[in-house]
């Protein structure tokens, strides 16, 4: 018998790797990037979040812990349910006000990540996996209903916590 992956599975594949890596990268930026740590925890100071710094760190943490799940496949509702909250809070404080579109700055971008994390959590992390590999596979609306509702929860303690518009 030959050894084949079905097309499901190589595009569950692609999608955990492609976010993975994208948030891994993002991440990064905010560590290395521009204006390091003190420019992001400038910039989510400039957004109303209070501690920058502290939200600048957990950022990096939480996009390196975020990938290092997504992208073999552990646990997708929980790694997916930390990209949705991340993007919920990006697109909220930092791009609704700029309307649509991406080149505008505005929430297409953060869109297109939440609905594609919200997406592989409910179709599972498929057979090339982690969780397939040690047979603990949750999938379908009970795990796209759990990374939405640990993001909604996350994202609304966050800013309940820490985001205190100036004016």
């Amino acid at each position: 018998m030959r050894w084949r992956i079905r097309p499901l599975t190589a595009a569950l594949l692609l999608m955990r790797v492609t976010i993975g890596v994208t948030m891994m990268l993002h991440g990064f930026n905010h560590w290395r990037g521009g204006g390091k740590i003190a420019g992001t925890a400038r910039w989510f100071s400039g957004l109303g979040l209070r501690y920058g710094t502290l939200q600048a760190w957990m950022s990096v943490v939480t996009d390196w812990a975020r990938a290092c799940c997504s992208s073999p496949g552990s646990r997708p509702p929980l790694a997916c349910a930390a990209v949705i909250s991340v993007m919920l809070i990006a697109g909220l404080l930092a791009h609704r006000k700029n309307g649509f579109f991406v080149f505008l700055d505005g929430y297409e971008y953060v869109l297109v990540l939440s609905v594609a994390s919200l997406a592989l959590a409910t179709l599972g992390p498929g057979r090339v996996s982690v969780d397939d590999a040690a047979g603990i596979m949750v999938t379908g609306w009970a795990s796209g209903g759990i990374a939405l509702g640990i993001a909604v929860v996350a994202t609304a303690g966050l800013l309940a916590t820490f985001y205190r518009p100036k004016g």
